[in-house]
């Protein structure tokens, strides 16, 4: 009984950030967290600046990332981000922003909210965005 109970759990966990693991409404509080922790260095539309952060949007985000996992994403946002004040932000706004970059980037939302532990994510491969 307890095989058929994790078989059903393991086949509802998303394969990928295809599969829609953030909602709407995070991606929204995200974008707010974003302008105001992010936006400087990350620039306002996650273009990237040439005297700061990297790019967070287009191919080579997606690119860069698309061989690893949603939890290394969100491990590396919650470790390192603000650059200038690392770890200032709630595992809630960390997760709310990563769902915000997953929104620009053109990532299905779903109807479960990113969760705040990247290890919750490890088997949740980032992917090319489908056109």
């Amino acid at each position: 009984m307890l095989a058929g109970a994790y078989s059903t759990v393991r086949a509802q966990q998303p394969a990928s950030v295809l599969d829609g693991i953030y909602t709407a409404a995070q991606a929204a509080r995200g974008e707010k967290v974003y302008t105001e922790s992010c936006a400087t260095c990350h620039g306002p539309k996650l273009e990237g600046t040439s005297t700061a952060g990297p790019t967070l949007s287009g191919p080579d985000f997606t690119n860069g990332w698309k061989d690893m996992s949603a939890g290394a994403l969100l491990n590396k946002i919650n470790q390192d981000m603000p650059s200038n004040a690392p770890g200032t932000l709630t595992p809630a706004q960390y997760a709310d922003v990563m769902a915000h970059i997953l929104s620009v980037n053109k990532y299905p939302a779903g109807s479960t909210e990113l969760p705040t532990d990247a290890a919750a994510l490890k088997a949740v491969k980032m992917a090319a965005p489908k056109p």
